[in-house]
């Protein structure tokens, strides 16, 4: 931590909130995407480490992953984002106070293309490479599976053809590069996203407290925004009832008079994944001009 402790003082001090993200990597865009949409104004930061957002009382610290939970824990950063299987390999003592929804992975055993592993009691006595050697000895003990574990930095995947490991154990998104290695997936041990984490401290600092649960708010409603549409369609007002028992609306939907006064607007939100499954219906049931829009934020 060195480097950060340079100028530790001069940003400690200032009373912002103080939340790391990862400097490099799958994580860092979306990271910074959800913080954009939250409409918080972060300038490039370039190669820089620590940087303040214009518009709220936030200092955005960049940093390796593998140190994010180590920092939230320590008390260097009230909080950050950090994907879960990075928790409980450094078994970080921090709260998770919400689900992200990007960054998903599966750490999984990986055994070479020509094996086959009929159950998991077949790790039994073999050799396995992982860059988490805590979370997969948990899960080997929880099995009663006694295997040797040999933690590796990086290109895990080399492992078994070099002979080193039988097996490996490493996150796994599309398999692609398990693949490269003539390796394909096998067990999985861990579902993992991205996560926010916070740490112990910040229950008994009231002004950060605040800060928080207003940052908070505003994910919460990027979140909620995600994963739903805002629907507008014309029908006939004889059609009201029926039209509204289809829409798997969140709230009550808003109907509005059209200068044609047999016809009506009608606009709701709706889960997205939900409105083909019911676009049929909709027609069938005289609503026409039908539009679907994506929504920013949404408070609920």
């Amino acid at each position: 931590m060195s480097g950060f402790f340079r100028f530790k003082g001069e940003f400690m001090a200032n009373g912002n909130l103080k939340l790391a993200i990862q400097k490099k990597g799958r994580l860092s865009d979306d990271s910074l995407r959800l913080l954009r949409t939250c409409g918080l104004e972060i300038e490039s930061y370039n190669e820089r480490l620590l940087v303040t957002t214009r518009n709220y009382k936030l200092d955005i610290l960049f940093l390796r992953d593998d140190d994010i939970p180590v920092y939230v824990q320590d008390n260097v950063a009230d909080l950050g984002i950090v994907g879960e299987n990075v928790i409980l390999e450094k078994e970080a003592d921090v709260i998770i106070s919400k689900t992200l929804g990007f960054g998903k992975c599966r750490l999984r055993i990986g055994i070479p293309e020509e094996d086959t592993l009929e159950n998991i009691e077949s790790l039994q006595n073999k050799t396995i490479a992982t860059s988490y050697p805590v979370i997969l000895r948990k899960f080997l003990d929880e099995k009663r599976i006694k295997a040797k574990i040999i933690q590796i930095s990086g290109s895990v995947e080399i492992a078994p053809s070099l002979g080193i490991a039988d097996y490996i154990c490493d996150l796994v998104s599309t398999g692609a590069t398990l693949k490269l290695n003539h390796l394909k997936k096998s067990f999985p041990i861990l579902d993992s996203e991205a996560v926010l984490i916070q740490n112990k401290f910040l229950e008994d600092n009231p002004e950060k407290k605040l800060l928080f649960e207003n940052l908070l708010t505003r994910i919460e409603s990027v979140l909620n925004a995600k994963n739903s549409k805002y629907i507008m369609m014309n029908a006939p007002q004889d059609s009201v009832e029926e039209i509204t028992n289809i829409l798997p609306s969140l709230k009550s939907p808003t109907v509005l008079s059209l200068a044609e006064k047999s016809m009506v607007a009608i606009h709701a939100v709706i889960p997205q994944d939900q409105f083909w499954e019911i676009n049929s219906d909709l027609k069938k049931a005289g609503a026409s001009g039908i539009l679907l829009l994506p929504i920013e934020n949404m408070v609920l």
